[in-house]
């Protein structure tokens, strides 16, 4: 067990087969078949990881990396702008577009065409169908995220970290609107889990 702990690839292939047993076990249980329900649950499922990928990263920039950064001494800072953050930003971003690609099809299995459509064009006032204005909001709220992270923050990040060359006045300037654009995000982040979690739970 200890061999594969040590190692995060066979970490994942260890909790990957768990998994497989998991739905092996849920298959018999629940008389399943490779119907929608089977699918509707399989891609709200992956939508789940990646949007705790997404939404985990987010928190642990404005809660832990940010808020510490004052604290570690100078000479320790390049660990983190050249090490630390290129890798989690490389998690960041691609598990915030994983999060709207498997939301969108999420949608599209569980609301069909024409609800689908309702949820995205936010048929306010609609209240007659709760739901999709519900993940609607939701939804919008995800996708201006996403806009914000591959479109201001990514761009302001590789400014800021050197990842792309700039001058000591523009990396200043994209580092704060970097964080800007973060914090936004994780304002944001807290009522579109709710949207998500209500337009679930309330219908």
């Amino acid at each position: 067990m200890t061999n594969i702990l040590q190692s995060l690839n066979k970490t994942i292939i260890a909790g990957t087969v768990l998994l497989l047993i998991l739905l092996i076990i849920m298959f018999k249980a629940y008389d399943l078949s490779f119907d929608l329900i089977f699918w509707q649950t399989i891609f709200r499922y992956l939508h789940v990881v990646v949007g705790v990928m997404w939404i985990g990263l987010l928190w642990y920039f404005n809660f832990v990396q940010i808020p510490n950064m004052p604290n570690i001494p100078d000479e320790q800072k390049p660990a983190i702008g050249k090490v630390i953050a290129p890798a989690a930003l490389f998690w960041f971003r691609w598990a915030a577009l994983a999060t709207v690609i498997t939301g969108l099809i999420t949608l599209a299995l569980y609301y069909g065409h024409s609800g689908a459509i309702n949820a995205l064009v936010l048929t306010i006032p609609n209240f007659n169908d709760p739901r999709a204005l519900t993940i609607g909001i939701g939804m919008w709220l995800a996708l201006i995220m996403a806009y914000n992270v591959w479109m201001v923050i990514w761009p302001n990040q590789k400014r800021a970290l050197g990842i792309v060359e700039a001058d000591a006045d523009t990396k200043a300037k994209s580092a704060r609107t970097a964080m800007l654009f973060s914090r936004t995000n994780t304002m944001l982040s807290i009522p579109m889990l709710l949207a998500m979690v209500a337009a679930q739970n309330l219908a």
